[in-house]
């Protein structure tokens, strides 16, 4: 029993060492340590119009970047976030005990927490779109290596605090600390704005990750400035009784004393909250939160290493490819890979390989590249599935047009045309258009010159962006092989407009423009289908109602042969009549019945 004592005592003898040494480095005093510490209690004062002013703003500025993909933006909201203060607040009533400080600064924190969100879901909803963009999807699966990341990010700030002397501890860590905090907290109000505004279920998981990334940083950043603190020994008697004083003078402090007060038990809290229970809890909670972070790390390693296989296989086969076919020793030959595109099981290799040459190859050539790709990967010529594209360049066909030297003749023109069709349509299944946005169709024309023009017509509330359209023309032309084709981008409005219900079967000139023009397009694009929200039935306008549907049915049909099958009925609780256009892909995408 001695031997332990005399060990314990041993520990605590080297721990008040180090906890002199650390404050000695940062130069703190008690007079510092009790500046330091009523900073802190003031920052998370309720009544600091500055505070919620400073809130509200740098949610703005970091919702706003966010959606707009502007990492500018979303730093100048981190510089102006003002949540370190309750953050610390928090640390150092963990570290020193002190339970008042700690319900201030977890209310504060609490409140400005909800406004931030509050505030981006109401920005969210008003905006006339809601992509995600990747600065919000960069903040919705978060990993171990954003604890360790806050870790850091926690000591830094907290160090900074405590070398502090002048001005606002909250807005000491700056970067450091900020970019950990408010663009998570937006990113749920995002993915809950989302949700509200569409329905989908796709903005709760937006918002579950961006709530996991901030719980993540918070944790970590509140266990190192617990630590820090601690360190730093801010428990000095003179400091104890300095802040016993000034809570004395605090209005909110008073009031958070009576409330513990009044309950029976409350002068048990100091007695509770020991620190080793303490560091306890705060440990304990980032052992639970460790395990979907190790899980998302777990995946994302998965997903590099899946990555680097595709690399060394599309590698392998370049590689396979240009020692097969893509030599010879003819100086005039001429031979491209275009464009190569696998899928890869445990059984098959699927491989598509467009290339521009001057020559057409043998079903020999092809089966030798077969051999030699299947030795290379250690399969068999069995298991790979070669799909060979050949586009001929212009010198094959100014040398399919000499006279008298045998050739392998050209595919004919029908030919040359499905398969450009057919390459079209291939690389338009890989275009990927924002979510507001669906592929109708697409017109391709050949124009002088041997050029073609591509028109691809979308269904959407509001045009593409213009860098968007130059991005998706850029990606298209890349696919396709022809980096001079003319690509336009034609937008049909999925909302035709209302019709109110009318006692008669009589349509009125409103009415039959409107159904003109919803048959004109239903004409012209066979892939749509045209909505017709209409009021539940049972109220006393139901008559009214049917009359008018089998009048703008019999419309539809009469003049403009559309059938009954291309229109579908929805209810809604509007009072009119709703013409909407939609895709019949869009239609089983959603799942509508």
């Amino acid at each position: 029993m001695p031997d332990k004592v005399l060990s314990s005592r041993r520990w605590l003898r080297w721990i008040s060492r180090i906890r002199r040494a650390f404050a000695h480095n940062l130069a703190l005093n008690d007079g510092h340590k009790t500046l330091i510490y009523e900073q802190l209690s003031e920052s998370v004062s309720l009544n600091n119009i500055s505070f919620w002013l400073e809130v509200i703003f740098a949610a703005g500025i970091a919702t706003l970047g966010l959606v707009l993909n502007s990492p500018a933006v979303i730093i100048g909201a981190m510089v102006i976030s003002p949540l370190m203060g309750s953050i610390l607040a928090n640390g150092l009533a963990l570290a020193v005990g002190d339970v008042v400080l700690a319900l201030r600064s977890a209310l504060n924190l609490v409140l400005s927490c909800s406004l931030a969100i509050l505030l981006a879901m109401v920005l969210v909803f008003l905006l006339p779109f809601q992509e995600v963009t990747s600065e919000i999807a960069a903040r919705t699966n978060p990993t171990l290596l954003d604890l360790l990341v806050a870790l850091f990010s926690g000591a830094v700030g907290s160090v900074a605090t405590c070398k502090q002397v002048k001005g606002i501890a909250a807005s000491l860590p700056g970067v450091a600390i900020a970019v950990a905090l408010m663009p998570p907290l937006c990113v749920v109000g995002y993915g809950l704005g989302t949700a509200w505004s569409s329905g989908t279920l796709q903005g709760l998981t937006i918002a579950q990750g961006g709530g996991l990334l901030f719980f993540t940083n918070l944790v970590a950043i509140i266990f190192t400035a617990m630590v820090v603190f601690f360190l730093v020994h801010f428990e000095t008697p003179a400091v104890r009784e300095h802040m016993q004083a000034w809570k004395a003078g605090n209005r909110e402090s008073l009031i958070i004393q009576n409330l513990l007060s009044s309950f029976p038990q409350g002068h048990y809290l100091k007695k509770i909250g020991g620190l080793p229970a303490r560091f306890l809890l705060i440990v304990v909670t980032m052992v639970a939160i460790s395990f979907p972070l190790t899980q998302s790390l777990q995946e994302l390693r998965q997903e590099v290493v899946r990555k680097r296989a595709s690399s060394d296989l599309r590698n392998q086969i370049t590689e396979v490819w240009q020692q097969t076919l893509g030599s010879s020793s003819s100086e005039d030959l001429q031979a491209y890979i275009n464009k190569l595109t696998f899928t890869e099981t445990a059984n098959s290799l699927n491989i598509q390989l467009q290339i521009l040459t001057n020559q057409f190859y043998s079903d020999a050539d092809k089966q030798r590249f077969l051999e030699r790709l299947a030795t290379a990967l250690r399969r068999t010529p069995d298991s790979i599935n070669l799909n060979l594209v050949e586009i001929p360049t212009s010198q094959l066909a100014e040398n399919l047009r000499v006279p008298n030297v045998p050739a392998i003749l050209p595919p004919p023109i029908s030919e040359l045309q499905a398969q450009l069709l057919q390459n079209v349509g291939a690389s338009l299944e890989t275009l990927s258009l924002p979510s507001v946005a669906e592929l109708v169709t697409y017109q391709l024309e050949l124009r002088p010159q041997q050029s073609f023009s591509l028109d691809i017509i979308y269904l959407a509330p509001r045009e593409l962006q213009a860098d968007a359209q130059a991005l998706l023309s850029q990606n298209l032309r890349q696919a396709l092989g022809l980096p001079q084709t003319s690509i336009r981008f034609t937008r049909l409005h999925p909302n035709l407009g209302k019709i109110s219900p009318s006692p008669t079967s009589d349509l009125s000139s409103q009415a039959k423009a409107m159904l003109d023009k919803a048959g004109q397009t239903l004409q012209r694009y066979p892939s749509l289908q045209l909505v017709l929200e209409i009021p539940a039935l049972g109220s006393s306008s139901s008559p009214d109602l049917i009359s008018s549907l089998l009048a703008l049915q019999t419309y539809l049909e009469q003049k403009w042969q559309i059938p009954r099958d291309r229109l579908r009925e929805v209810t809604t609780p509007a009072t009119d009549i709703q013409l909407r256009l939609e895709t019949q892909s869009g239609h089983e995408k959603n799942g509508q019945g």
